[in-house]
């Protein structure tokens, strides 16, 4: 039977943990070329989430992400608010991304870059495609593939109204340390429930940063870290 989600407010769900133990990412090292490679050649590493436990019955619902480096002098990741209207996930910060429709043939890159270009205006030109991280399951039901992209914008970013509230980035560095990541848990439904999130402020205010997108960043995190440290080593 499908469960209701429960009413309430993530930012208020205790933090049980904060990784402070562990290393960050050293992204000012880091250039467009080690990332080519590190993608056509992964280093030997373990994704750290991978499925949420389900609420919703069904066949799961194939779906794609872009995660979008954006390539400034300080590196950005690209994300959005999701409008409060919309049938799952309303209001949260997101990757831009989607189910895999008809069109897409099967292929996630070009259900992620399609995604990218409806919902926020990144030309597919703009985008350099470095390859894929796990499919990340969902409570909702989805299983999205995370893709992984260079971009370097030639013009702003189009939030597209009925999608997108607003599009926003946040530092590569900040999200990579994981001293910025906080681990919250809550009962329901006889089950444990676990996530991350990553609350960043801007001049805006807070970035609630968690869920589905936090963990696909987290496994970004344990990406670059085993690729970062097999280089130092080296």
């Amino acid at each position: 039977m499908t469960l209701t989600l429960p009413a309430f407010d993530p930012r208020q769900v205790p933090v049980v943990a904060q990784d402070d133990g562990l290393p960050r990412v050293p992204v000012e090292r880091l250039g467009e070329q080690d990332l080519r490679v590190w993608f056509a050649r992964p280093p030997v590493w373990t994704p750290e989430i991978r499925a949420e436990p389900r609420w919703v019955d069904g066949p799961p619902k194939p779906a794609a992400v872009l995660v979008p480096l954006v390539w400034r002098a300080r590196p950005t990741v690209l994300l959005t608010q999701r409008t409060a209207h919309l049938p799952t996930h309303a209001g949260q910060v997101a990757f831009p991304g989607g189910k895999l429709d008809a069109g897409d043939a099967g292929d996630p890159v070009r259900c992620a870059l399609r995604e990218a270009a409806e919902e926020v205006g990144v030309a597919p030109e703009w985008v350099e495609p470095l390859g894929t991280l796990p499919v990340y399951a969902t409570g909702s039901g989805f299983e999205i593939t995370p893709v992984v992209g260079l971009v370097r914008p030639s013009g702003p970013w189009r939030p597209n109204p009925q999608e997108v509230a607003e599009a926003f980035e946040v530092p590569l560095d900040f999200l990579m340390d994981p001293r910025h990541h906080r681990h919250h848990e809550i009962d329901w439904g006889g089950v444990t429930r676990r996530w991350l999130s990553m609350p960043y402020d801007d001049p805006l205010g807070q970035r609630f940063i968690w869920g589905a997108t936090a963990g696909m960043l987290r496994n970004l995190y344990r990406f670059l870290l085993a690729a970062a440290t097999a280089m130092i080593r080296a």
